[in-house]
């Protein structure tokens, strides 16, 4: 805790977190620009903690401006003009990357690059340390960004309240008032191929007013929106690498602070390691919730096979008719699910739900389980 003028803070953003997410950040950017010509424009007075941070990690050539935002009355205009104070030199040709503490509005960021527009560079992008994309309202959305956070007032690390707060070395969030546990039925749902889980994920839905996560779909929808973390996440699967841990959490994340009024979720096809479990039980705690159960579907693998290649005639999916796929899709899912089975049944959350039997009948086994919850 500490206290700035009148209001009250608590740690948000560790300095190990900030640490390694800066690293994460110049790597990837030293990465993108080794064949470029590279200008950072260091928005003041709030990113000169993150700019000096970042700087440790570039690893190529690269130039540093501190700039600053300024109006004044334009002697022949009859209105407030638009400057930017502290930029020196010719950028024609260059790749120029702004970079600021705190995106949230994206008002001033859209006012640097309109002043940006005649300086002939060869390109203009956005860096930011901290992220608020429920109050973005502007016209370029960030092309770095180091943590997507929720609407929340924030000091440290360059941030300021009524110009106090910038020298702590880390981030920390406004304190409100304790709220108990939020009563929410978060579920962890797994079940092997063929066993009918988005059929049952729908139902759930519909019967308990959950809200359906599937990383599957949050990958597609990042990546077909261009969002930050799909442009990440693309980088590392176009390079045939496993998207980070990292990466998936903060998607997740994002999609479960944006629906504060969620009676809870269903959790598809995440977590598969014991590493994403505790990450997911780390992030729910900071939302005062909590993982209900995670249920597993049990179906032999006899059964599978045999609804796979049924389900191969309507499916149009070739992989479900290969024996050979099939198996190895079906030891994924046993070696991917003993871990965080352990994991959940350590703290007495793991369910098992006989999975054979028609649609209705396994409907009704989760839905007595559910309630039993």
């Amino acid at each position: 805790m500490i206290q700035v003028l009148d209001k009250s803070f608590e740690v948000f953003i560790t300095r190990e977190e900030l640490a390694k997410e800066i690293e994460t950040l110049g790597e990837q950017i030293s990465e993108d620009y080794k064949d470029g010509d590279l200008v950072f424009l260091s928005v003041l007075n709030g990113a000169f903690m993150f700019t000096s941070d970042l700087m440790k990690n570039i690893t190529i050539d690269c130039e540093v401006s501190f700039v600053k935002m300024s109006s004044y009355s334009g002697v022949e205009s009859k209105g407030r003009v638009d400057e930017l104070i502290g930029l020196s030199g010719d950028l024609t040709g260059r790749d120029i990357m702004i970079v600021e503490d705190i995106v949230d509005s994206g008002l001033t960021i859209d006012k640097i690059i309109s002043l940006l527009e005649t300086s002939n560079a060869a390109s203009i992008k956005v860096c930011t340390l901290l992220y608020k994309p429920d109050a973005f309202t502007g016209k370029k959305r960030p092309d770095y960004v180091g943590f997507s956070i929720p609407n929340a007032f924030v000091v440290g690390y360059g941030l300021d309240y009524d110009q106090k707060g910038r020298n702590f070395d880390m981030i920390y969030q406004i304190r409100e008032p304790k709220k108990g546990p939020r009563k929410m039925l978060n579920i962890v749902l797994f079940g092997p191929p063929g066993a009918g889980k988005g059929t049952q994920s729908e139902r759930l839905v519909e019967h308990y007013g959950l809200v359906h996560l599937s990383t599957g779909d949050i990958f597609r929808a990042n990546i077909k929106d261009q969002t930050e973390l799909g442009v990440l996440a693309k980088k590392y699967m176009d390079k045939g690498q496993l998207v980070p841990d990292e990466v998936t959490i903060k998607m997740l994340k994002t999609e479960v602070v944006s629906r504060d009024d969620a009676k809870g979720f269903i959790f598809d096809g995440f977590p598969r390691t014991m590493a994403q479990a505790s990450a997911l039980d780390e992030f729910l705690k900071s939302e005062n919730t909590s993982i209900t159960a995670m249920v597993s579907l049990d179906v032999d693998e006899d059964e599978l096979k045999l609804r796979l290649a049924n389900r191969a005639k309507t499916s149009g999916r070739p992989d479900d008719a290969d024996p050979k796929v099939i198996q190895k899709r079906i030891n994924v899912y046993r070696n991917e699910t003993a871990p965080v089975k352990d994991y959940y049944e350590n703290q007495d959350k793991w369910v098992k739900i006989d999975g054979v039997g028609t649609m209705n009948q396994i409907t009704e086994r989760l839905f007595d389980t559910v309630d039993d919850l």
